[in-house]
């Protein structure tokens, strides 16, 4: 498993329920979180206390998520955020990016899917431009990057996997997330470059590809499917 990066998260959302369901799945993976239920307390909150990231609701009373978002940038406040909203076209997710977000999630979103997001944004600030290591392992699976090597077992008798550009570039992402549920969305937009959903079936086809290039004939199986979550990479 990857390690667990936890924080000081700060949750905007007047939508009780659902704040509730947030807090309790981030404090269940270790972070501590403080609630705000209106625009003007979040952002007093935001501005006051150090928090390691904000999960804010777009439409919320006293004073929008937009609007926050600016007043938080103008007073220099960096902490990384995730906007919520049911809001989700092209042209919404626009404006919050462009106000100040870090990342834009629609509603309704999978509570892993904002987990590894928050989890994403807290490796970005921790790691800042550290160089990745340039062989990353997961179990008995080894890829070079300066190589573009794959090979799976380990000594000289290890096997040696052959793999399109794509498929490795899809292989490394797994290998740089392993442990945590990656999500469709999270492939999409890392791997295609795609800030949409194509409505093709072409994350499932190289999934499955690569899954028997890597996992046929194993012992041990290190792709995992999350059901209606996403895939995972671990050497459980």
């Amino acid at each position: 498993m990857g390690a667990r990066v936890a924080g000081r998260i700060l949750v905007i959302d007047d939508d009780a329920r659902l704040a509730d369901y947030v807090a309790q799945g981030l404090r269940e993976e270790g972070f501590t979180v403080d609630r705000a239920d209106n625009g003007r307390d979040g952002l007093f909150l935001a501005t006051d206390s150090q928090f390691d990231a904000v999960v804010l609701d777009r439409m919320l009373p006293g004073m929008d998520g937009i609007a926050l978002l600016k007043a938080l940038r103008a007073a220099d406040v960096h902490t990384p955020v995730i906007m919520l909203s049911a809001l989700a076209a092209t042209d919404d997710r626009i404006a919050g990016l462009t106000a100040g977000a870090d990342d834009y999630l629609g509603k309704p979103f999978a509570f892993a899917e904002l987990l590894a997001r928050v989890q994403a944004l807290l490796r970005r600030r921790t790691t800042g431009s550290r160089a990745v290591e340039p062989v990353l392992r997961c179990g008995d699976l080894e890829l070079d990057r300066l190589a573009r090597q794959v090979k799976r077992g380990h000594g000289p008798g290890g096997r040696k996997i052959l793999l399109q550009p794509r498929e490795f570039r899809l292989l490394e992402y797994l290998m740089l997330h392993q442990g945590e549920v990656v999500t469709r969305t999270m492939l999409l937009e890392a791997v295609w470059d795609y800030h949409f959903d194509p409505g093709t079936n072409v994350i499932d086809v190289h999934i499955s590809r690569l899954r028997r290039k890597i996992d046929d004939g194993e012992p041990a199986v290190l792709f995992h499917t999350i059901r209606g979550a996403g895939y995972r990479l671990a050497a459980d």
